[in-house]
């Protein structure tokens, strides 16, 4: 792998991870026609995934910090039961992580669903059904809920809706963000909760990928090309995180959806 193609997949990690176009279905086709070693790609995308979080660390940062206190606070109810009513970063906490709990036995086929991502054809009908699900979010009306308020039913719900982002070409922030809007948030609510429950989805799966990532190393050749694609992916994500706050505001899934039914039946055609 070049360093340009480390910059290529950077930008394209970064962008595709947060707007909703499926970071995976892109990478896949990238890696299908580009062509890159299963040694390289699984290396690089380890790190990239790792950059991502880093970015949505920074930009979410009063957010993170607060659901790090709701955790702890929620681990001192436990010890001290205490019956007081809980605190809107306690009921955060709560919710993400019960937003989480679905992803858990979805995980069990996380080998068989990226060899699905093998299949230029699936990738490409996978990305025309995340466009149309765009299309729905977009016609959906605004909800008045705060991520707060949500209730662990409708947390569960959106976790649900989030295993469906495991899928390559389906995007996990599309599918979070139309699951928080039917959930009753509005457009930038459903946005923050997305991301704070991508910290989670994205840290699991890159912990999972550590065993065969230490295993293969990172060979002399590629140091220089991930450092770059890492660095890439970082700044280009938090400029992706700016760009999806700034559409929710103003209800601008449409184009994100319609772009990516464009881009399915691209694949599908050369696939």
């Amino acid at each position: 792998m070049t360093t340009l193609q480390a910059v290529f997949y950077g930008i394209l990690q970064g962008l595709a991870e947060f707007l909703p176009i499926s970071s995976s279905g892109h990478l896949a086709l990238a890696h299908t026609f580009f062509g890159a070693s299963d040694a390289e790609h699984l290396a690089f995308d380890v790190l990239l995934h790792f950059a991502t979080l880093l970015s949505i660390a920074v930009s979410f940062r009063k957010d993170v910090s607060a659901l790090f206190g709701g955790g702890l606070s929620v681990a001192a109810r436990v010890f001290r039961r205490t019956k007081e009513p809980l605190s809107d970063r306690e009921r955060l906490f709560l919710y993400l992580c019960a937003a989480s709990v679905p992803l858990l036995p979805a995980s069990l086929f996380a080998d068989r669903i990226e060899a699905l991502g093998r299949s230029a054809v699936l990738v490409g009908t996978l990305l025309i059904c995340n466009g149309i699900l765009l299309l729905v979010s977009d016609a959906l009306p605004a909800g008045t809920r705060r991520p707060e308020r949500l209730g662990v039913p409708r947390a569960l719900f959106i976790g649900c809706t989030q295993t469906f982002g495991i899928l390559p070409g389906i995007s996990r922030s599309g599918s979070t963000i139309t699951g928080g809007r039917i959930g009753g948030l509005n457009g930038e609510s459903a946005v923050r909760f997305s991301f704070l429950l991508s910290i989670p989805a994205v840290l699991g799966a890159s912990v999972l990928e550590l065993p065969s990532f230490f295993a293969h190393g990172i060979e002399p050749a590629m140091r220089l090309p991930c450092l770059v694609g890492f660095l890439t992916a970082f700044f280009t994500g938090l400029g992706a995180i700016r760009l999806l706050r700034f559409c929710s505001e103003r209800r601008g899934f449409t184009y994100f959806g319609l772009y990516t039914i464009a881009i399915g039946l691209i694949a599908v055609l050369i696939g």
